[in-house]
């Protein structure tokens, strides 16, 4: 493949989402020519399972990249990437096709198999900061392999009323709703990730996993191999399991059926891919040791690049491998601005806005977390949001969710200090959030660290990035970023305006360790984090 500096290819990315599928057709100087989306709506949720049809995400990119492509013109289409959900898996046969609906990043079945996993490879994933969760696709694995899938687990009313009715059980002559108390599965039959899947159905032939994508289910991330051992003790074959390769590499090209389908030409080189958040890191172009992502949407976000892995014992940071060869740390929050759209719904934010810069700093302490269960910058599965000695009043709410989450994402950011990690700036800003400017430069005063918000940090962005990347050379995917992402704004903090906030951030991070959710760390500890921020700043 040349380099695509010099010449006039285009770039497919395609992003694989909960909610829809959405494409973009990116030239080699970062400019957007095309983009295209489809929804999904074949989700099914009961007791803490999460399905989705196979078929129906197929049919989702045929759509969206028809719709992209529609401006490729005569130009060269020069690569395709996609990136998809983290830890969703199904089973699909020899051809291709699902045998099972896709157990999605979230589905909370597999606990019994979750803490078999978590024993036998702790030795393994320890060297490299991962620790097993239940949800994560390999215990998800064990349970499909091992007889989940009957009567007793996925009912015949998930595969039809999800739409998955023609190309699953019954061609794959497994009855009665599942797979059988066997670990056999028919011939040829692969477990595969939600990328997986769609690649193969790209090239026409099964392919190899990226190992972003195969975190989650074991993969060891040093040795870039399955550990076999560790599945021989689990009883899962490893040669069920796609080759694995790193994020970039060729994995093949797009076949004549697909081609038809998809309006992506034949022949198209297809790039190993990786998974959503790692490919909204690539669109931000936080790629570069000492700058962060922080992608604030209905949750927040933060990813970065080391030379190193961070190892946190917690298991509330985590890494990829970089496709440049480093590492990729970072973690996932459960606040977010989801709780704004909950909690003010047809609310003037702006107006709310104004109100909110007129309270600095918020009454009271507030930590907006919707659900239940806490991940990052602490693990916590039994926390729930709370809120005290917060002022009636919605701007007096607002003010303080706003505050709180700004106050979670300083926490996170000063927990990746303690861990090691190199965080220097800048900080890009992406997500939903980056609509609110105030509320932009209060995050930006709070970390002490220099702000630049992209123009376009869609993950599907970030695969066509990752597509135009030269193969197999080191550093290419940020030196590629670095020339096609894009920044509309850039902020500077005031450490005046953040010191007003140092006792309101001191009372915030003592009633978390008051909740034993920050085992270890004491109150006066936060009184100096602004400090910190602005002695390891630049």
């Amino acid at each position: 493949m040349s380099d695509p500096a010099g010449d006039d290819a285009l770039y497919l990315g395609i992003d694989i989402g909960t909610q829809g599928v959405r494409a973009a057709l990116v030239a080699a100087d970062g400019t957007v020519v095309g983009t295209g989306a489809s929804p999904l709506r074949s989700s099914r949720r009961e007791a803490g399972r999460h399905e989705q049809d196979p078929d129906e995400w197929w049919r989702a990119l045929c759509q969206a990249s028809t719709v992209a492509l529609a401006g490729l013109g005569g130009r060269r289409l020069g690569g395709v990437a996609l990136d998809a959900t983290s830890g969703t898996i199904l089973v699909e046969d020899a051809r291709q096709r699902p045998l099972t609906p896709a157990l999605m990043y979230d589905d909370a079945r597999a606990v019994e198999q979750g803490a078999a996993v978590a024993a036998a490879g702790r030795s393994v994933w320890a060297r490299f900061g991962v620790t097993m969760q239940p949800s994560w696709a390999l215990p998800k694995a064990l349970w499909l392999v091992h007889g989940g899938l009957t009567h007793g687990g996925l009912t015949h009313s998930a595969l039809t009323h999800g739409g998955f009715t023609h190309s699953g059980l019954t061609h794959g002559g497994l009855a009665h709703g599942g797979l059988a108390h066997s670990a056999a599965l028919p011939a040829g039959a692969r477990i595969v990730h939600q990328g997986d899947h769609l690649v193969a159905r790209l090239a026409g032939r099964p392919t190899a996993t990226d190992t972003s994508q195969a975190l989650k289910t074991g993969v060891d991330l040093i040795e870039l191999r399955w550990p076999s051992d560790v599945f021989d003790d689990l009883g899962l074959d490893v040669g069920l399991l796609p080759e694995v390769v790193l994020p970039g590499t060729v994995i093949g090209e797009v076949g004549p059926a697909a081609a038809a389908a998809t309006a992506i030409p034949v022949g198209t080189p297809i790039r190993a891919g990786m998974t959503d958040g790692c490919a909204a890191q690539i669109a931000s172009g936080a790629l570069d040791p000492g700058s962060w992502s922080s992608t604030l949407g209905t949750t927040l976000v933060i990813k970065g690049s080391t030379s190193a892995p961070v190892i946190d014992p917690t298991g509330a940071v985590y890494s990829h491998r970089s496709p440049d060869g480093g590492w990729l740390p970072g973690g996932a929050s459960g606040i977010g601005a989801g709780i704004i759209a909950r909690d003010f719904a047809g609310a003037d934010l702006a107006a709310l806005s104004t109100a909110a810069a007129a309270l600095e700093p918020a009454g009271g302490v507030c930590y907006p977390l919707a659900g239940r269960g806490e991940r990052f910058p602490f693990v916590a599965p039994a926390a729930t949001g709370f809120t005290e000695g917060v002022p009636a009043g919605a701007a007096a709410r607002f003010a303080a969710v706003l505050q709180g989450i700004a106050f979670t994402e300083r926490l996170g950011y000063q927990r990746l200090r303690e861990l090691g990690a190199e965080v220097s700036g800048p900080v890009s800003f992406s997500g939903g959030a980056t609509a609110n400017d105030y509320w932009n430069q209060l995050r930006c005063d709070l970390l002490g660290l220099p702000v630049v918000v992209p123009e376009h940090a869609d993950a599907a962005i970030g695969m066509a990035i990752l597509a135009a990347a030269p193969p197999d050379r080191p550093g290419g995917v940020a030196a590629t970023a670095a020339r096609m992402v894009r920044h509309s704004r850039a902020l500077q903090p005031d450490p005046d305006r953040a010191a007003v906030f140092d006792d309101a951030y001191a009372a915030f991070v003592a009633a978390l360790t008051e909740r034993g959710w920050l085992p270890g760390a004491a109150p006066h500890q936060a009184a100096a984090a602004h400090q910190t921020a602005q002695e390891d700043g630049p």
